[in-house]
């Protein structure tokens, strides 16, 4: 548990550290970010998306980044008639990173938004910062500016649908019969295994455990499977230190395979 710990500390100064040289580098020369729109829909929401063209060789992060990794935040205070935002991401990929698991994208990351407005007969003004790590040799925390009033008439848009196809799949579609959580006391918080029946999904898998809570870290799960169920262990903590309750119903499983991905959310005890 300690040694996980460490881990993620050692991670999180990797990724805050970069030589003074780097500061010379203007961030729009590493990353370019723009808003795609896919119109309003008839329930009076609108599906756009963030493209995020990064230069040569630098990747972002998905958002559950690994230990290694920088999670993306969101801010979209600012932003006028958003009632309600929700985002779909494709499925990522898996990185080493300084002897370390980090999971994201590189050379472009589409990220399909679904904007829910206060009021669906008025304009939305999309105004917002995104804070994520950009990572090459180094990595680097980048703050990116957002705003652009959304086109309720533009019509479908085919890189939001090509992301929109590059979600994993749901537990239906992948074949899951079972998903359970089994919780169990350790030092400074508690070990979660889930037990997921599923079809293999190719190649060496990573299944990747989020508890449903900011307020606990989960550390870098490990994958086993034997024939049709995989099995993925955590160490979970609060991250203040203090004691925690943890609600199965919100625990989010992202199982990344070669062939496809599958995210499931809830299990049951086991």
């Amino acid at each position: 548990m300690k040694k996980r710990v460490l881990m993620f500390l050692v991670g999180c100064a990797v990724a805050f550290t970069a030589p003074v040289a780097m500061a010379q580098t203007a961030l729009s020369d590493l990353i370019k970010v723009d808003v795609l729109d896919g119109g309003q829909a008839a329930d009076g929401s609108y599906l756009t998306a963030l493209r995020l063209n990064l230069s040569k060789g630098w990747k972002t992060y998905w958002r559950a980044p690994g230990d290694a990794g920088i999670p993306p935040q969101f801010d979209w205070s600012a932003a006028e008639n958003v009632a309600r935002v929700d985002y779909v991401w494709p499925t990522p990929s898996v990185f080493d990173q300084n002897g370390m698991r980090s999971i994201g994208y590189h050379d472009q990351l589409v990220l399909p938004v679904k904007i829910t407005p206060k009021n669906a007969a008025r304009d939305v003004q999309l105004t917002g910062k995104i804070d994520i790590g950009l990572c090459k040799d180094i990595c680097i925390p980048a703050t990116l500016s957002v705003n652009h009033e959304l086109d309720r008439n533009a019509p479908r848009h085919p890189a939001i649908a090509a992301a929109m196809a590059q979600r994993p799949y749901s537990p239906k579609e992948a074949g899951v019969k079972s998903a359970s959580c089994r919780l169990s006391p350790i030092d400074g918080g508690m070990q979660i295994e889930a037990r997921i029946t599923l079809p293999h999904t190719g190649g060496r898998e990573t299944a990747v455990i989020e508890p449903g809570s900011a307020a606990i870290w989960a550390s870098e799960t490990e994958t086993r499977r034997s024939g049709n169920v995989l099995t993925a262990t955590s160490d979970l903590i609060q991250v203040n230190g203090g004691a925690f309750a943890l609600d199965r119903s919100t625990v989010r499983i992202t199982v990344l395979g070669k062939n496809h991905a599958v995210d499931i959310v809830g299990c049951a005890p086991g």
